[in-house]
């Protein structure tokens, strides 16, 4: 399909911790690369996989490499700098075990010579080592977690290292005031742009259903026994509903134990995982968070677009950026295990106002957080700092990296404009797809 008018055509590489895993950001990263796609030359960048394929799936259109491979028989995992340990991705970041000498040496090597002239890093560790290592390119860092989820130590890592990044993107307006206020990024871009959700494949949910749906890891940050007690305090009110939590994780056990506590096994649910989602949210009339905290809330969306109104605690970040209260969904204080009873009862007992909220949140999402408006957005960041970096260096990191001075990153820039502009004139030329 055409590019968006007054666009250059760019090629813009992806850098994923593992691609070949489930997970939020794995999902939304190809959306937008999907998407991205159907206008620009668009790589996704693993730097670790472990299996044959990605457990998502991936659209053919975008090329998927990975530089080291974990499988058993793989080259890589004989290789002796694989039991040496890294010395270069920050120590504060969750998953700084698995990068030894061999993943770091890749990573940088990669970012050495790719020719892309953008790179959207996709976690704090990766977005370091981005903008230490990162070469001609324009060098974006993406924040799935927040700032103030980052132990100390993690945030003075970046402190150091973030100054050599042309943007850092977070998911929410909220966790950019705290990037701000708290990282003093004097000449980098901090930019909010939202996750992007596709619409579902399925028919809207059913506002006559009488289904509470709850859908994430089993994890403590979620307080699902939260809901389960929530759930107990309405169950005599409305003796025809019941509860689906889909999902899996370490609270699985204790979720469990509460459910059988309140006497509840038969109107409570754990679903276990669903792939896809939607098909299972559809089926409810009344999504359910009570998360501690959300970086974004990707469920809250997915429930939206499935045409389902979200009762959710109002906790850091995403939800109050997402539900507007009383019109697409219903926000409580986050430590009321009343509050959510209480809003859940009066959407269990308006069949009229359930199916308002629905439509709302279906329509909302639809405009919010379609994938091409928040492709577009990224767009008009990439090209805006494409052009920026024609008239200014790229800033240096602030830290013994390597830097090849001003001479050098005005040439490569102009070479990457001037390559957007022969592939621009080669295709209305009709000389390439």
């Amino acid at each position: 399909s055409q590019k968006t008018r007054g666009t250059p055509h760019m090629r813009i590489a992806f850098l994923l911790h593992n691609a070949y895993a489930m997970g939020g950001t794995v999902r939304t990263t190809m959306t937008l690369a999907d998407t991205l796609a159907r206008r620009h030359e668009v790589e996704l960048v693993s730097v670790f996989r472990h299996r044959e394929k990605p457990r998502l799936g991936r659209s053919p259109e975008v090329p998927l490499r990975a530089l080291v491979d974990r499988r058993p028989k793989s080259m890589d995992a004989s290789d002796p700098l694989a039991r040496r340990g890294g010395e270069f991705f920050p120590q504060g970041d969750s998953r700084s075990n698995q990068y030894h000498r061999l993943a770091e040496q890749r990573v940088i090597d990669w970012l050495r010579e790719t020719d892309a002239d953008v790179v959207v890093s996709t976690r704090a560790g990766l977005n370091a080592l981005l903008a230490r290592f990162g070469q001609r390119t324009v060098r974006i860092g993406q924040e799935h977690l927040t700032h103030d989820s980052h132990s100390h130590r993690l945030r003075t890592e970046l402190q150091r290292w973030y100054g050599g990044l042309d943007a850092l993107v977070t998911m929410t307006e909220a966790d950019a005031r705290d990037h701000r206020r708290g990282m003093r990024l004097t000449r980098t871009q901090v930019v909010a742009i939202p996750n992007s959700v596709p619409e579902p494949l399925v028919p809207p949910a059913d506002p006559a259903a009488r289904v509470v749906v709850a859908a994430g890891r089993l994890a403590r940050v979620k307080r699902y026994e939260m809901l389960v007690d929530a759930f107990a305090l309405v169950g005599a009110a409305c003796p025809d509903w019941s509860l689906r939590i889909y999902g899996d994780g370490a609270e699985r056990g204790r979720i469990a134990d509460r459910i059988t506590r309140h006497g509840l096994g038969d109107r409570v649910f754990l679903m276990g995982s669903a792939t896809p989602l939607e098909a299972e949210l559809v089926k409810g009339s009344i999504a359910a968070v009570t998360s501690a905290h959300e970086s974004f809330g990707m469920t809250i969306v997915e429930a939206m677009r499935c045409g389902l109104p979200v009762v959710s605690t109002d906790c850091p970040h995403g939800p109050g950026e997402i539900i507007r209260h009383g019109e697409n969904g219903l926000l409580v204080p986050r430590d009321s295990t009343r509050g959510m009873a209480d809003a859940l009862l009066a959407l269990m007992l308006d069949d009229a106002r359930r199916g308002e909220m629905g439509k709302a949140a279906r329509a909302g999402a639809a405009k919010r957080f379609a994938p091409d408006d928040v492709a577009e957005r990224y767009e008009r960041l990439f090209s805006t700092l494409l052009e920026e970096r024609v008239g200014r260096p790229a800033p240096p990191p602030p830290g013994p990296a390597d830097w090849h001075g001003r001479a050098t990153v005005l040439a490569a820039t102009a070479g990457i404009l001037a390559r957007g502009a022969v592939r621009r004139g080669r295709r209305e030329m009709g000389w390439v797809g």
